[in-house]
C-alpha cells in the first residue's frame, strides 16, 4: 500500500495557544458552506468527508497524524476504492484541513502527496448506443430525453446543465456560469441542443426542475432495457465523454477541445488524444516496404 506522506508545517510567528478537539464532521459544518458551492460536487464532498469522520479511529484531534492517516488510506482500500477516488477524497480532506489550520482549529497542517492514478480506457456511446438508449429514455420522460441531447451535444456537466438560465441561452450560443474549475465558458448549440432548450416553461431555466436521482434512476432503467445494464461504465457522464470523443476524432484539435469542455490543465483534455489516430495516417506511406 502506497501511503501518502506527511509533512507538519506549524504557523511562523503565530503564537501557539490551546486547540480544542474537533472533527471532521464539525470542521464541515463551520467552513463546507465556506468552501464549496451549492451542486453536485459539494453533494459529493459531503458524503467524501462524512465517510472519512466515520472511519477515523479517533474521531476527535487537534493535530492529524500518519497512523490517523494511514488508517484512512487503508480503510478505503479496504472498501475497494481505486487511487483516484481515495485522491479526490483526500483533496476534499486537504481542504478541510487547510481551512482549519488557518483559522486555528488544529496545531499543524499535513501535506499530502497524490497517488499515481492509471490511465484507464474512457467509455463513450456510439451513434448507435446513444439512439437506443435515447429513445428508451424518451419513453419514460420527454424532459429527461431533451436534457440528455443536450448533455452529449454540449459535453455539460449535469449540474451545469441543471443550473441554466435563460438568460445563458443567446441564439445558438450557451454560457455556462456555474462550473467545476468556477471559470464560465460559453460554447455554440448545435441544431439538435438548440431544439432542446426551445421550450420556455414558466420555469427559470429549461433543466432547473430535475432531481439527479430520479433522472439517474431513469438512464439505468433504460440501460437495462437496451442491454446496457451491465457496463458499470455507461453513466450519465458519459455524454460528456462522448462529446469530447467525438470532437477529437472528428478531428479538432486538443487546445479548442480543452476550451469546449472548460479543463482546466490540457492534461485533462490529453485523456482523449489517442482518438485523433487519423493524425498519423501520413506515418503510414513512409514505413510502408516498396518492393
Amino acid at each position: 500500500m502506497g501511503a501518502y506522506s506527511l509533512h507538519y508545517q506549524f504557523a511562523v510567528g503565530r503564537p501557539a495557544k490551546p486547540v480544542e478537539s474537533v472533527s471532521l464532521k464539525l470542521l464541515f459544518q463551520r467552513y463546507g458552506d465556506l468552501l464549496w458551492e451549492p451542486g453536485s460536487h459539494k453533494y459529493n464532498v459531503t458524503a467524501f468527508i462524512y465517510e472519512l469522520h466515520t472511519l477515523l479511529v479517533t474521531p476527535e484531534f487537534s493535530v492529524f497524524t500518519d497512523e490517523m492517516l494511514d488508517s484512512l488510506i487503508a480503510s478505503l482500500r479496504k472498501r475497494g476504492n481505486g487511487n483516484a477516488t481515495i485522491n479526490r477524497k483526500m483533496a476534499a480532506l486537504s481542504k478541510l484541513l487547510r481551512k482549519a489550520f488557518k483559522m486555528g482549529e488544529i496545531h499543524s497542517l499535513p501535506e499530502f502527496r497524490r497517488q499515481k492514478e492509471k490511465s484507464g480506457r474512457i467509455r463513450f456511446l456510439e451513434y448507435d448506443e446513444e439512439d437506443r438508449l435515447f429513445a428508451a429514455i424518451e419513453r419514460h420522460s420527454e424532459l429527461f430525453h431533451r436534457f440528455c441531447v443536450f448533455l452529449v451535444d454540449t459535453g455539460a456537466r449535469l449540474g451545469e446543465a441543471i443550473s441554466l438560465r435563460w438568460n445563458d441561452i443567446n441564439d445558438d450560443r450557451v454560457t455556462f456560469w456555474v462550473t467545476k474549475s468556477g471559470r464560465s465558458r460559453s460554447v455554440p448549440l448545435t441544431s439538435r441542443a438548440a431544439l432542446s432548450v426551445a421550450r420556455r416553461p414558466q420555469q427559470i431555466g429549461p433543466f432547473v426542475t430535475i432531481d439527479q436521482q430520479q433522472f439517474r434512476a431513469v438512464w439505468n432503467q433504460a440501460k437495462m432495457e437496451v442491454g446496457l445494464a451491465t457496463d458499470n461504465d455507461v453513466v450519465p457522464h458519459v455524454l460528456r465523454h462522448t462529446c469530447a470523443s467525438r470532437l477529437v476524432r472528428g478531428g479538432i484539435d486538443i487546445r479548442r477541445v480543452q476550451m469546449w469542455l472548460g479543463h482546466q490543465t490540457l492534461q485533462m483534455t490529453m485523456r482523449y488524444a489517442h482518438l485523433a489516430s487519423h493524425d498519423l495516417d501520413v506515418c503510414v506511406p513512409i514505413l510502408e516496404r516498396h518492393k
